[in-house]
């Protein structure tokens, strides 16, 4: 395999860092776009010449001609979601028939799992986690413990309607003796998922085939992640996590190719830090200067339009992302955020207890005794919006984004300043690293000469 054939995209923070942006710039270079995990509990955002699409379960690539979308085995899915989205695609004239492919063996978000969700999290005395209520940590409940229903299953009409009789049974009476929740309707429900599954069957196929072909017949494939490593259910922030595999490790679980088929892991990075929800944010700034950061990158979310959690590019949670994910490349968004500052603050330690430290606490008690320790690093205070090489960035930027690489094991391949698909510009090394072509063609070769430049 070709090293440069595919590569893991993911979230290095909590999420909301504009993989969607990222994955749509990088998907000229891909055959196929695999998404692996999580739900429609995801927004990705892409502004195309101004023109904004938010996709939730789609895979990005699907933007661009000739590449194809995947839904993995290891996303829940909403079936009346993910119609929508084919609907509002095929409404702006995209060829979404023959490009996107459902795995049949992805699990299916049923209304009774939105029922518990939403009984769970408002409930008096229970800790509220800050989802988003569409029924994605129940959907995984039930794969888990072996109860689910997958996309396979919902196209037999027999096994569906068994299924949603004794699962209605069952959670009626859940959430009636926890919550008081009226009952649901199986006759409505099995009425309802049988007409889904009737428009959902022309894309469903055994992607972990398709997938393998594909790469080993030489195609460039790119596996989406959703959220951000922080979330992830193992090694993220838990229990204020996602209930899937949101590292580069899910890519392997969630689509069914083998771990020596990954290429690189590409982390996207947010110039500063975001978080959505609940949970420990050692960085974060309450203050003034936190709503200039929320205002000024619109930090709001494409989902649920919640407003973001704001504060500042955290060190020790990058290289823990890094260090988990096996990342070789950042790709660094939003840096234009930064352009008014005369002063920009970097979390480089923790000092926890009185001991500065590297490491992040795995318990809620650790990261409560958490003190950041700062640098701060001069800002630039012009414009970086639009700007298509590093060399065109001031010099305070310029050694902005060399800090955080010095400090982060890993190298920046790639800069963002501004919301559309080309305010992004890529670093030499890194378009060399993971083949810039487009549609199968050979990567364009060097200028004689040609220096490569790093940040």
């Amino acid at each position: 395999m070709n090293r440069k054939q595919t590569a893991v995209v993911l979230g290095a923070q909590w999420g909301d860092e504009g993989k969607g942006k990222i994955v749509d710039v990088l998907s000229e270079r891909y055959h196929v776009v695999a998404r692996y995990a999580g739900g429609h509990n995801a927004g990705h955002t892409v502004i195309i010449d101004g023109k904004k699409f938010v996709l939730h379960l789609i895979p990005c690539g699907v933007l661009r001609p000739g590449c194809k979308g995947i839904i993995g085995n290891g996303v829940v899915v909403d079936p009346a979601a993910l119609l929508q989205e084919i609907s509002m695609l095929k409404g702006m004239g995209l060829p979404i028939d023959g490009q996107l492919f459902l795995s049949n063996r992805a699990q299916v978000i049923l209304p009774y799992h939105r029922m518990i969700e939403l009984a769970a999290e408002t409930a008096p005395g229970r800790t509220k986690i800050g989802t988003t209520r569409r029924g994605i940590g129940p959907a995984y409940e039930d794969k888990v413990h072996r109860n689910g229903l997958r996309v396979v299953d919902m196209l037999n009409p027999a096994l569906l309607r068994t299924h949603i009789l004794n699962a209605c049974h069952e959670k009626n009476q859940i959430a009636a003796a926890l919550f008081g929740t009226e009952p649901l309707n199986p006759t409505r429900i099995y009425e309802e998922y049988a007409r889904y599954a009737d428009e959902i069957a022309p894309y469903v196929t055994d992607t972990a085939v398709l997938l393998n072909k594909a790469i080993h017949d030489g195609e460039s494939v790119m596996f989406e992640g959703a959220q951000g490593a922080l979330l992830d259910i193992d090694h993220g922030t838990y229990p204020f996590v996602t209930s899937s595999s949101a590292t580069a490790g899910g890519a392997v679980i969630g689509t069914g190719v083998g771990p020596t088929s990954i290429g690189t892991v590409i982390g996207v990075t947010k110039a500063y830090v975001t978080r959505v929800g609940e949970g420990p944010f050692p960085s974060e700034d309450t203050t003034q200067m936190g709503e200039q950061l929320r205002t000024r990158g619109s930090e709001f979310g494409a989902t649920t339009g919640r407003p973001r959690r704001c504060g500042w590019l955290d060190l020790p949670l990058l290289r823990y992302s890094n260090m988990i994910n096996g990342t070789e490349w950042l790709v660094v968004t939003k840096l234009d955020v930064l352009d008014t500052l005369a002063e920009i603050p970097v979390c480089t330690h923790y000092r926890i207890d009185g001991v500065e430290t590297d490491v992040l606490p795995a318990d809620m008690a650790g990261f409560g005794r958490i003190e950041p320790v700062y640098t701060k690093l001069p800002g630039w205070q012009t414009s970086t919006v639009g700007a298509k090489s590093f060399e065109a960035l001031p010099q305070e930027a310029q050694q902005y984004l060399r800090f955080l690489e010095e400090n982060s094991n890993a190298r920046i391949g790639m800069v963002s300043t501004g919301p559309d698909r080309d305010e992004t510009f890529s670093l030499p090394a890194f378009s060399e690293a993971t083949g810039e072509f487009n549609s199968g063609h050979p990567p364009p070769q060097s200028s004689p000469g040609a220096q490569e430049t790093r940040p």
